[in-house]
């Protein structure tokens, strides 16, 4: 069965008033109605959105996100050996990278994601370039070797970047 539009907007809205029922502390009129007016917002704001093959879409975001928590685990522990090594072999850079992803938001999540990984954060973003300091050469390995480039462009089904 297909939802209208309104119908849609109704079981976000009632979906997202759960959510906040259970999250919240305190039931007096003033935070339940408050609650109301969030969720019916946040469900407005992501009605209109048409989300094409909206399955495969979630497929990809859990592949990267299995990624993603892999990469973190890697590089936590890369990190903390370097750190523990007596001779504390750290050689901080600063990477000049230009992306060729062409959505925001997949440049955002490009920026944060490498901001996420031990040993990387993202300092500067500007349309497509993004400057980003690492510990040392294997910490900006994803980055450098467009691993990680390349599995947002596969998040976004963005095509030539295999």
């Amino acid at each position: 069965m297909k939802l209208n539009k309104y119908q849609t907007l109704i079981v976000k809205t009632g979906g997202f008033f759960v959510i906040w029922l259970l999250l919240s502390t305190s039931l007096d009129l003033m935070h339940v109605g408050l609650g109301l007016l969030a969720s019916f917002a946040v469900a407005w704001l992501n009605t209109d959105r048409a989300v094409p093959r909206f399955m495969i879409g979630q497929l990809r975001f859990a592949r990267y996100f299995v990624w993603l928590v892999g990469r973190i685990l890697y590089s936590g522990f890369h990190l903390s050996v370097m750190i523990l090594r007596p001779s504390l072999p750290i050689d901080p850079k600063m990477i000049h990278h230009r992306t060729h992803v062409h959505e925001e938001g997949g440049i955002v999540l490009m920026g944060n994601s490498i901001t996420l990984t031990p040993g990387t954060i993202t300092v500067e973003v500007n349309s497509q370039d993004l400057v980003v300091h690492a510990m040392d050469d294997k910490s900006a390995d994803d980055v450098t070797s467009l691993r990680l480039e390349k599995q947002i462009a596969g998040l976004l089904g963005q095509k030539g970047m295999e």
